[in-house]
């Protein structure tokens, strides 16, 4: 029992923490893709990134290596976050599910000296190293939580 209240006890304190930083997220859903993708920046000095976590549905049949993928902080390679401006680039180096292939998705979103609690921008997908390269780019939609 007291081992529940203890893990009960943490869990509150995290999501007090949590709720001081930012949260943002993006999804798109569009004929090429369909993603989501959330992160949190800390709220203190650094914006450090604090929680990363997204899911990717690539459409075209010819990428099924890619055709559903889960994404965690490793994948994300490039992130920044200030004023009102968002950039996120998730890189999926394969493996031996995806024939040796990469996927690299970057979002751009937001303008800098303009903060809203939801914003739009645009997404760059693309594939190489498998047995067709692909490229699709589309809009996305942000927000903040």
């Amino acid at each position: 029992m007291w081992r529940g209240i203890i893990v009960l006890a943490g869990l509150f304190g995290a999501a007090g923490v949590a709720h001081a930083d930012s949260r943002l997220f993006c999804s798109a859903d569009d004929a090429q893709a369909r993603f989501t993708l959330e992160s949190g920046f800390a709220s203190g000095a650094g914006h450090r990134l604090n929680h990363f976590r997204g899911a990717l549905i690539v459409k075209d049949p010819a990428q099924a290596a890619f055709a559903k993928r889960v994404f965690e902080s490793q994948h994300l390679s490039n992130h920044w976050s200030l004023d009102g401006e968002l950039l996120l680039e998730v890189f999926d180096g394969g493996g031996d599910d995806t024939g040796g292939a990469t996927l690299d998705l970057v979002v751009v979103a937001g303008q800098r000296g303009k903060p809203a609690a939801n914003f739009s921008g645009t997404y760059s997908l693309t594939i190489e190293g498998g047995e067709k390269p692909y490229a699709a780019e589309g809009k996305v939609s942000c927000g903040t939580k």
